[in-house]
């Protein structure tokens, strides 16, 4: 059951993390035009999907935050697999080699 529940919601929230237009959330802390631009290294990429995931996943990880905390260990888990996706997405975007 436990596991069943995982899956269902990292099924749920993954393709909502990755596929969701960036801002559509809270179109508050959306950033300026230029803004993305202006913080990326002379002939980087500035790869908006990879961008748009990662503010995906920090919303995500602030509505777990304040979530309930009667999940059996399993909202505390999926913040630990956010963080990790958060990581691998920084590494992508240090790899570019553009």
């Amino acid at each position: 059951m436990k596991k069943s529940f995982l899956s269902v919601m990292g099924a749920l929230l993954l393709p909502l993390v990755l596929l969701s237009p960036a801002g559509a959330a809270n179109p508050a802390q959306q950033k300026p035009a230029g803004a993305a631009k202006a913080a990326q290294p002379a002939g980087k990429e500035e790869h908006p999907k990879i961008r748009q995931a990662i503010e995906n996943l920090r919303r995500a990880k602030e509505s777990l935050e304040t979530a309930q905390h009667d999940f059996g260990g399993h909202r505390v888990k999926a913040m630990e697999h956010i963080n990790q996706a958060l990581e691998e997405c920084q590494r992508a975007l240090e790899y570019d080699k553009k």
